[in-house]
């Protein structure tokens, strides 16, 4: 992988200061990573094989085997323990292979391609697709959550201070909360941070921050509660590796919406939750559109789901809405 990454940064000419600066990742990094002293993120290997130009999963295979070898390379059993990885891989691929609908796997194929079209974008316009959309993310999320602000509003709030004549002091309060959360789900995703207990209710704090909702940050007075958010956050550890990301984010968000484990904003946290799972896996944000029609529509799936338990019906939405918003962000560039 060293020189694979050092070979492809000189035929573009550049020095390791120059593309330092390009991937916001410390010179110092970059030499060792082309020295081989340093692995790089899986973060970071988007980042370089855009910038450098190199294929994507060429330099991902790379990176596994090197990550491989160094865990388990000297080992006695190695080659062993490798074969029966192996074996469990394909069997937790047929596994979710035959929970899927027809549908929804090509659905999930043609998300792929969008998304891996949006990989292929330069630094440039990937930082032009995630401050557009993040924009959209919070105002489409506080209008959910019944907020008055017009898109441009939000827009004035969040990056000039502005005050809006005739918006409540809420309304502000909330653009400004969500503009940190979603700051923060994106520094968590970034980090391949897990859905943990702590990291949540933190994030149900920053929501309410100034709101004067003294229930912020608690769940509800209830055993069951705890219990049932415990079961929830034993459950994602153990499907987060063998269930398609936007599957586990759609099932992360039914789950928790169904507890409830806060006195408010259950939908608020469900929707980020399953943001955050969808950013960690660079897909775009899964956001409803802001008008009423939508915003029903959504609300009646989750219903729907919970009365005929079925689950397909909202993950055939969430897919729905992510593609859509995935043919947005290359819109955002080609237009």
């Amino acid at each position: 992988m060293k020189s694979l990454l050092k070979n492809a940064r000189e035929q573009k000419g550049l020095k390791t200061r120059e593309l330092a600066q390009l991937a916001e990742i410390d010179q110092a990094l970059i030499s060792k990573f082309e020295s081989g002293t340093r692995k790089p993120t899986k973060e970071q290997i988007s980042k370089l094989a855009q910038l450098l130009e190199i294929d994507y999963e060429t330099l991902m295979i790379a990176w596994l085997k090197e990550k491989i070898l160094y865990e388990i390379g000297d080992e006695e059993f190695a080659l062993k323990a490798l074969l029966l990885a192996e074996q469990e891989i394909h069997n937790n691929e047929k596994e979710i292979n035959t929970i899927l609908s027809p549908s929804i796997r090509t659905t999930l194929d043609e998300i792929e391609i969008l998304k891996n079209k949006i990989q292929s974008f330069n630094h440039f316009e990937l930082r032009k697709i995630s401050k557009t959309l993040e924009l959209d993310f919070i105002f489409k999320s506080i209008r959910l959550n019944g907020n008055s602000l017009t898109l441009e509003e939000t827009k004035s709030v969040i990056n000039d201070g502005s005050t809006i004549a005739g918006k409540s002091i809420q309304n502000h309060l909330e653009a400004i909360n969500f503009s940190e959360t979603t700051l923060y789900i994106k520094d968590l995703s970034q980090k391949k941070t897990s859905i943990n207990e702590k990291e949540l209710i933190f994030i149900h704090n920053l929501i309410f921050k100034g709101i004067g909702n003294e229930n912020s940050g608690k769940y509800k007075n209830d055993s069951l509660i705890i219990r049932e958010m415990n079961l929830f956050f034993n459950w994602y550890e153990s499907h987060k590796n063998n269930l398609h990301p936007i599957i586990l984010a759609s099932e992360a968000h039914l789950k928790v919406l169904e507890i409830s484990p806060f006195e408010n904003g259950n939908l608020q946290i469900s929707n980020l939750i399953l943001n955050w799972i969808l950013l960690q896996h660079d897909y775009v944000y899964a956001s409803v559109e802001e008008n009423q029609n939508a915003i029903d529509e959504y609300l009646s799936i989750i219903e729907e789901s919970k009365i005929k338990n079925d689950k397909s019906i909202f993950i055939n939405h969430i897919l729905k809405i992510e593609k859509e918003n995935l043919q947005k962000a290359i819109q955002l560039v080609e237009k």
